[in-house]
């Protein structure tokens, strides 16, 4: 591995409309910090959250860059994994937020207590943690 590759980080970054929608509920359905945003004078947002020590970006859609929402695709091809101690309560508190449930949580065969809900920007977010199985 090149040298300066031994320090990297990969944070994803979300497509939405409504970036400042979109700020504000992740603020409220996963406690994410904001910790930059720039706005163009037409109201479109980049902005760097955190939830925990997880950082991710979203931006407004910009299609002439090839930048599509969910919205506009009609669907998501990326899903995001949020691993907390607590998924029941993290769960609960992102549908009372706003977001939807695709399929609740439950203790799956493999290892995980997982559920998955949708975002009002359409993004997918699998909530679990790994548990463990008495045998």
């Amino acid at each position: 591995m090149p040298e300066e590759m031994k320090k990297a980080t990969v944070a994803p970054l979300l497509a939405v409309r409504r970036g400042i929608a979109a700020i504000e509920f992740y603020k409220t359905a996963f406690g994410a910090v904001e910790k930059f945003r720039t706005e163009s004078p037409d109201g479109a947002v980049v902005a760097q959250l955190s939830i925990g020590d997880c950082e991710f970006w979203l931006a407004d859609e910009a299609p002439e860059h090839q930048n599509f929402s969910p919205e506009s695709l009609g669907g998501s091809t990326v899903r995001m994994v949020l691993v907390v101690d607590d998924p029941d309560g993290v769960f609960n508190h992102a549908v009372a937020s706003g977001a939807t449930s695709l399929w609740p949580l439950v203790d799956q065969r493999y290892g995980w207590r997982i559920g998955r809900v949708v975002d009002p920007f359409g993004h997918h977010w699998e909530i679990g943690k790994p548990i463990e199985h008495n045998s």
